[in-house]
């Protein structure tokens, strides 16, 4: 690694952990150098925002999450349903390992950013929305192959699964790090592997409530 791309990497890293373990809005630029012992002057050289360093920090994470979580779980050797168990599983054993070093259930780290920027930032919206909508496919075709093996008894809507498994999991993540409990993860992951949509759940429209007649 040069001189070079070692400072860039090292700017990278303190931003992922100091916006992992605090937040978006309250890490400054200064805050990163000093992590990293860089001048602001190679923080400018490399990245001309703290946004455009996020988006770097975004494809970090999910480069970390490929290799810690999702080339385990989703091994195509693995059965199906074996995927998503491993998949909860890993998701447990990673904040678990995180939470005994830091002391602290830190949450999914798109999912924190996400509902810190979704509203602030389009740019970084954007972004998470497409790390989502990755995971979201692997899930998708992990239930579509479990349907095609008979793993899973029809008929389900693989895609509104996915969503619903993605969904599931950011929201026990969301209570795990609200009340630091990691055992939370230990105990509700593994029901991901049970959800189902079907077909006709996600056609059903609801009733709409009768006009209001004037008096």
């Amino acid at each position: 690694m040069t001189r070079r791309t070692d400072t860039r990497q090292r700017i990278i890293d303190a931003a992922r952990e100091l916006l992992y373990t605090r937040s978006y809005g309250d890490v400054g630029v200064q805050a990163i150098c000093e992590r990293a012992g860089v001048k602001k002057g190679s923080f400018y050289h490399f990245f001309p925002s703290k946004q455009a360093l996020t988006l770097a920090v975004i494809e970090e994470h999910l480069l970390i999450s490929k290799r810690q979580i999702l080339d385990q779980a989703f091994d195509p050797a693995l059965p199906p349903l074996e995927r998503l168990r491993r998949f909860a599983t890993r998701v447990y054993d990673v904040q678990k390992e995180l939470r005994d070093l830091t002391g602290q259930v830190l949450g999914c780290p798109f999912g924190n950013l996400a509902l810190e920027m979704s509203t602030q930032d389009e740019t970084l919206r954007r972004e998470l929305q497409q790390v989502f909508q990755r995971l979201e496919g692997l899930l998708r075709d992990t239930v579509q192959e479990a349907v095609a093996r008979g793993e899973l008894p029809g008929p389900v809507d693989a895609t509104a699964t996915a969503r619903a498994m993605l969904a599931y999991m950011e929201g026990v993540m969301l209570l795990a790090k609200t009340a630091n409990d990691v055992e939370l993860l230990r105990q509700l992951m593994p029901a991901l592997t049970r959800l189902r949509v079907t077909p006709a759940e996600v056609d059903a429209t609801p009733t709409a409530p009768p006009a209001a007649q004037a008096s």
